[in-house]
């Protein structure tokens, strides 16, 4: 390829890039194609809508407390992700970035620490139970509630009336006819 199709190449993978990123962070181009974007210290509350050529993502030292379910699905080339240092509220909201980091990238996962409730506070997001994530809403029937249980009760109930009336039957026919 003449060197003139490569600057043309390059700098319409620049252009597209450039395009996509995100307005409170800045974006570059990288080597091995996809964007470095870099969020660090922006203030940020919220993701912003992120580039699909995301390769590298820079999310350290904001104020981020969850990260919406599905996020980071759309970026199939993600392989660097920065989360330290933001004041994650470590409930149900962070089920799905737990479970994206263990599958996806468990090294990024000690650098997510809870701020809050009081139960995860000052605690790592990969040490939390599920209790301690508040259960999620996700419980067991009681085993009493259960319907197999109450077929179990009817039994063991027309049982006993069985052996009763077995035992008054015998119990009469014992006693000697005067």
């Amino acid at each position: 390829m003449p060197a003139w199709g490569l600057w043309i190449l390059l700098w319409a993978v620049a252009e597209a890039g450039s395009q996509g990123c995100p307005a409170p962070c800045t974006c570059q181009v990288l080597e091995t194609m996809g964007l470095r974007v870099d969020c660090e210290g922006r203030g940020l509350t919220a993701l912003p809508a992120l580039p699909v050529h995301t390769r590298q993502l820079l999310l350290t030292n904001n104020s981020l407390r969850t990260v919406p379910p599905g996020a980071f699905d759309h970026l199939p080339q993600l392989q660097a992700l920065a989360l330290a240092q933001n004041p994650w509220h470590c409930d149900c909201s962070l089920t799905y970035l737990r479970l994206w980091l263990e599958d996806r990238m468990p090294e990024a996962l000690p650098g997510v620490r809870c701020a809050s409730p009081g139960l995860a506070a000052h605690r790592r997001l990969g040490q939390l139970t599920g209790y301690q994530l508040g259960n999620c809403g996700w419980q067991l029937p009681a085993p009493w509630a259960h319907p197999r249980v109450w077929w179990d009760v009817a039994l063991v109930a027309v049982l006993i009336l069985g052996l009763a009336l077995l035992a008054s039957l015998l119990w009469t026919s014992a006693k000697p006819l005067d």
